[in-house]
Parts: structure tokens; C-alpha cells; sequence
């Protein structure tokens, strides 16, 4: 998949997954950083989908730009 950017962020993937999962940062992270972004996205999809459709979902997140997302969330706490 070609990365563009999408709504101010790097990408489609990226843009969704900070949209859906990350509205704001869970109160008890103080400094988030790119791989609780991604634990945390990993557990949310772990928990909801099985079999392919975990498959999937665990796909659409490598195109995911962590350091962004965390990036955001640390600046607007």
C-alpha cells in the first residue's frame, strides 16, 4: 500500500487508528510513547476479532505510524 497523506497525517492507517482508538490519552499514561500506541492498538484488536479477521486487523496496524499518534497524544494532554 502506497503511503499518502490523509487528513494532516501520514496516512489513511494512521489517521484511522488515532481517530478510533486514541480520542485521547488514557489517564494513566503519563509520557505515551510509539509502543504503547501500538500494545495498546494490538490488545483493543486482539480482544475484538479472531481467526482472518485478526489476520487483518493486525496488518492494517503495520502501516501505522506509532511515533505519530504518540507524538499527538503527548501534545494535546
Amino acid at each position: 500500500m502506497k503511503d499518502q497523506k490523509y487528513n494532516g497525517w501520514t496516512n489513511y492507517a494512521t489517521w484511522r487508528v488515532s481517530l478510533e482508538m486514541f480520542d485521547e490519552k488514557p489517564e494513566e499514561w503519563e509520557e505515551v510513547t510509539a509502543d504503547d500506541c501500538k500494545d495498546y492498538a494490538a490488545e483493543l484488536v486482539s480482544d475484538g476479532a479472531d481467526g482472518f479477521a485478526l489476520d487483518y486487523a493486525l496488518a492494517f496496524l503495520e502501516g501505522v505510524n506509532w511515533q505519530e499518534i504518540a507524538e499527538h497524544l503527548n501534545e494535546n494532554a
